[in-house]
């Protein structure tokens, strides 16, 4: 897929301003117009590693491309959504990370640092979607990183150590949530875990349908419970997989994903269903200063809230909420005389940072070709020789961690694209900020204007009706 034709799909533009206007008057009249004030269904929304300037560099791109900002902005634009503060912090630090941030929505308190609903002292908290499944709603999530990871993992299990992602993947066999789709093929299959199990074989021992693969996906009709994984870490980047034919076929969109959860889930239900999505690699791309990455994401991401804003409005028993679990980098434009020409540039990305650095890694035989690499990536733009020099010293360099096990030089490249994109970064890691928090549907009129991240926890109870006496 080419880059126009990531944007051309990624928008209402074609209805026109005067057709938006019109449905935003109708919306600002019936905002609260829900068929009960109890919420049937929630879907919770996480643009993992989310800064304030990602959300506002992605709506500017996006205004840039095709003349319509975001559909998460829109919301506000219209006056659909109900918006708050949130503080992120753990029980641990004021920077939280993505284990103790879900983990405070799921089992409702703050934990330390690392830790899945496990409290410092070993106090166990009953996470979110077992509560709603002990109620007799389906549950489920999707991300784009590993099933396993941080985020699902800390609305569905207790564990003391995020890190041990085989054991969560046995969890979630005992668990027996409807369903569970990302990446994380390391962790289910024979030949990567430490362990030898198949655990595949034993989902579908369990009446699970496995999904391995877009096209299986979508045809798919079962009523089985579903398990998707569709890599063995996370998922490509989404602007890597627009350009990469083979990619688009075989990996889904975190909004197909999302759409084929919702239809699977509110199929021949009465009791409704919770379900979790998560923008994982908005958090990865973050850690790597990679702005390609980054923004094409975070669209992707977009493009799920309209799937999900979608199917709310007609279903008019759906709370909404979009959010993320802390802040990351704290990425922003830069004032200079070229800055609105710089970010537009980024239309003419065809690949993130961390694809054109393992390709720079193995293929990269002088400065002119890591140079001509660069370009072929970056809409033409490029580095200097004496740039590509630092480039080829760092992989010599121990700078790996744990969002870069392969050594690669994202800081230095970020910082020298910094000249024609703008785009400036405050570090590699996250931030505490204060962070952006919308909700939509039954329930949201409940919303205060700041909440600590922990009060989601009762606010999803309450506005469902679940007593939480478990």
């Amino acid at each position: 897929m080419k880059r126009r034709d990531f944007f051309k799909n990624s928008s209402l533009f074609a209805f026109g301003s005067l057709a938006s206007q019109f449905h935003s008057d109708i919306w600002m009249n019936s905002k609260n117009n829900f068929q009960t004030k109890k919420a049937k269904n929630i879907i919770f929304m996480v643009s993992d590693g989310m800064s304030t300037g990602t959300l506002n560099m992605a709506d500017r791109l996006l205004q840039i491309s095709n003349g319509k900002g975001s559909h998460w902005l829109d919301l506000y634009r219209e006056g659909k959504i109900n918006r708050a503060l949130m503080d992120t912090a753990s029980a641990s630090s004021l920077v939280t990370d993505s284990a103790a941030g879900s983990s405070s929505w799921g089992g409702g308190k703050r934990v330390p640092n690392g830790s899945l609903n496990v409290s410092a002292n070993g106090e166990k908290h009953l996470p979110i979607l077992q509560k709603f499944k002990s109620s007799g709603k389906k549950v489920g999530c999707v991300t784009t990183v590993p099933i396993t990871h941080a985020t699902p993992a800390g609305f569905s299990v207790m564990q003391k150590d995020r890190g041990d992602q085989e054991a969560i993947a046995l969890k979630y066999l005992d668990l027996e949530f409807d369903v569970m789709m990302g990446g994380g093929n390391d962790y289910f299959s024979s030949s990567k875990r430490a362990d030898g199990k198949d655990v595949y074989a034993s989902f579908k021992q369990k009446d699970f349908t496995i999904f391995r693969n877009r096209k299986d996906l979508l045809a798919s009709k079962s009523d089985q419970k579903i398990l998707g994984v569709f890599a063995d870490g996370g998922l490509p980047y989404a602007l890597d997989r627009s350009n990469d034919k083979e990619l688009e076929e075989s990996t889904p969109t975190l909004a197909e994903m999302s759409k084929h959860a919702i239809k699977h889930l509110s199929k021949n239900n009465d009791e409704g269903f919770v379900l979790q999505i998560e923008a994982g690699k908005v958090d990865w791309a973050a850690h790597a200063n990679d702005a390609g990455g980054l923004l094409y994401d975070q669209i992707a991401f977009d493009e799920a809230i309209k799937e999900v804003i979608d199917f709310a409005e007609k279903d008019r028993e759906t709370l909404v909420i979009i959010t993320t679990d802390h802040g990351n980098a704290n990425p922003g434009l830069i004032k200079s005389h070229d800055v609105d020409k710089n970010f537009s540039y980024l239309q003419n990305f065809t690949h993130t940072n961390d694809w054109l650095l393992q390709q720079i890694k193995m293929k990269a035989n002088s400065f002119s070709s890591i140079r001509e690499m660069i370009a072929n990536a970056n809409g033409d733009k490029t580095i200097t020789d004496e740039e590509a020099k630092i480039l080829l010293n760092f992989y010599n360099k121990n700078n790996g961690g744990l969002y870069n096990t392969g050594n690669l030089p994202y800081g230095p490249l970020a910082e020298m694209q910094k000249k024609y994109t703008s785009i400036g970064w405050i570090s590699m890691d996250h931030s505490g900020d204060y962070v952006e928090l919308a909700a939509f549907g039954p329930g949201s009129d409940e919303l205060k204007p700041f909440v600590k991240n922990y009060e989601l926890h009762q606010f999803m109870l309450q506005s469902a009706e679940v007593e939480d006496n478990f």
